[in-house]
């Protein structure tokens, strides 16, 4: 995979054309393939939290600060971040998170039992983490750059949306993949080498194939003038701007309830008596009816430019999707309703991603892409770090739990889940 420079005008002529959809479609796929690694990795540990808790030997708060480091290192590195996107470019912003994101999975393999003492491989698991926590934000933040500078304006949010689905499909990956190699702590080294190999070649894909940050020919007449305001000016125009700190807040706490739905999922579940191979399962439904959602939504609205209408109506339904979840995820023995509330939340939470993502573009111009995508994702991790303490400050043990397939540990979440979604700012919209 490589971006190659293509000099013909794609308004000229079929070879134009032609070379304009090879760069384009290569630089989805590298893109692809970073997104979806890095959530993989971090995704890795929380569809077998139990397994991961007695190989690491450790607490499940533990377990879940496994997941969390991500919001944590985001929040302070998201702004470096979105500065190196507009002032030095994609390749060398996807160069450095492909590095970072195999050191850090390398990294974790070394927390074997031959290799570390037990007191030490919480440790180097935690620090490998950080590295791919570190990785991140260069990853998540490229897809509206990518569609700003390498799509023509009527491709855009459909671009958008492909790039930005890699996400979900790492973690659709992660909830399949982890229940099914790891059934015992014994087996959790062979699922972060599982994660980890493909780090490798996806590093060596994206250091010697990224040669430009954009095509020599602009794809529209916007991206040739694409320029955006210094990073300072552009973050003062964006606190300016009412707009766009609405969808800061309701966006952003559309991303703290995904992030606790994926970590805190299989926990949530087992104590109700749901195995982790069900909680996997959906798990994978709410990331597949959310790709559905979010392929049909995006080819809408990018003929339509409904932006905010199509926004609005979504997040209104997640809300009301999260609060069913709230309910049904705490009766036993009721696989149907649990399995259809997840899919519905996927359909409508997952799907309104991408086009809140580039009607932050939309309504924050001039400011650069990474700047007004990026503050975006820092207000999500900020939330999410909120939520998930709260959520695990408002259990309580439990001392006897007979349904429970939790092993030695079980907790009570009623309280927790319906405050998080009944507060969510979303369901004020």
């Amino acid at each position: 995979v490589h971006f190659k420079s293509f000099n013909e005008d794609p308004l000229e002529g079929k070879s134009g054309a032609s070379s304009r959809d090879q760069n384009q479609s290569e630089a989805l796929v590298l893109l692809l393939s970073t997104n979806f690694s890095s959530f993989q990795i971090w995704l890795t540990f929380a569809p077998v939290a139990d397994q991961s808790a007695q190989y690491l030997k450790v607490s499940l708060d533990a377990i879940n600060w496994l997941s969390l480091v991500y919001m944590v290192v985001a929040i302070p590195l998201s702004f470096g971040t979105t500065w190196m996107l507009d002032t030095l470019g994609l390749r060398i912003t996807l160069i450095l998170g492909s590095w970072l994101n195999m050191l850090g999975a390398m990294l974790r393999l070394v927390g074997q039992p031959y290799a570390v003492s037990d007191d030490m491989r919480f440790l180097v698991v935690m620090l490998g983490q950080t590295l791919c926590a570190l990785a991140q934000p260069l990853i998540i933040f490229t897809p509206t750059k990518v569609a700003a500078l390498w799509f023509p304006d009527h491709q855009r949010a459909t671009a958008n949306m492909i790039a930005s689905m890699s996400n979900p499909l790492g973690i659709l990956l992660a909830n399949v993949i982890s229940p099914l190699i790891a059934k015992s702590s014994a087996e959790i080294p062979v699922l972060m080498l599982a994660y980890g190999a493909p780090t490798c070649i996806i590093c060596f894909l994206a250091t010697l194939g990224i040669r430009t940050s954009q095509p020599p020919t602009p794809p529209s007449a916007s991206a040739e003038s694409s320029g955006s305001e210094p990073f300072v000016q552009g973050l003062k125009l964006l606190l300016k701007n009412k707009a766009y700190l609405v969808l800061l807040l309701c966006f952003g706490s559309g991303i703290a309830v995904f992030t606790c739905f994926s970590t805190l999922l299989e926990q949530v579940l087992c104590v109700r008596g749901y195995t982790n191979d069900f909680a996997g399962l959906c798990g994978a439904l709410f990331i597949v009816f959310g790709i559905v959602g979010a392929g049909a939504l995006g080819l809408y609205v990018d003929k339509t430019k409904k932006f905010i209408e199509a926004t609005k109506i979504n997040m209104g339904l997640t809300a009301l999707a999260c609060v069913a979840f709230s309910v049904v995820s705490l009766m036993p023995r009721q696989k149907f309703a649990v399995a259809a509330v997840c899919s519905l939340f996927g359909l409508f939470g997952f799907s309104i991603y991408p086009v809140a993502m580039e009607l932050s573009v939309e309504c924050s111009y001039p400011v650069g892409e990474a700047t007004s995508a990026g503050l975006v994702f820092v207000s999500g991790q900020v939330q999410s770090v909120l939520y998930i303490i709260v959520l695990q400050a408002l259990t309580t043990r439990l001392a006897d739990s007979p349904q429970s397939t939790c092993g030695d540990a079980a907790f009570s979440w009623r309280g927790g889940l319906l405050q998080t979604c009944h507060l969510n700012p979303c369901a004020i919209l």
